[in-house]
């Protein structure tokens, strides 16, 4: 299974050496990136509908997001939570300390660090 970019765009190697410091002191570097016209057109009649105030906000969150990717849990996750939400509202679950205590286990020095 190849990993890696959703989207094969050329990209230019380059990288601009112009950076600013910022107010936030986290500072911003400008990269230089080949994107084809018709992606741009897009990106262009996009950003505002979407609520950014730019072009370069609307790529760098895109930008975070394939760096940070969201995590979507499936429907039937969601159910199986909602569930085990329901059994621990009830009173239905132990915690692990109590299950040990029940049955007189004693942790291992590994689940002791895990801790």
């Amino acid at each position: 299974m190849r990993r890696g970019l959703i989207c094969e765009t050329p990209v230019s190697q380059t990288m601009s050496t112009d950076t600013d410091s910022g107010k936030d002191g986290n500072g911003t570097t400008k990269i230089d990136v080949r994107v084809p016209t018709q992606l741009v057109d897009q990106i262009d009649d996009e950003y505002e509908r979407r609520g950014y105030t730019s072009r370069s906000e609307a790529i760098r969150d895109a930008l975070r997001d394939w760096v940070n990717p969201r995590v979507e849990l499936s429907e039937e996750i969601l159910e199986d939570l909602a569930v085990s939400r329901e059994q621990r509202e009830r009173g239905e679950t132990r915690s692990l300390e109590d299950v040990m205590d029940k049955y007189g286990v004693e942790p291992d020095d590994a689940d002791s660090d895990e801790r």
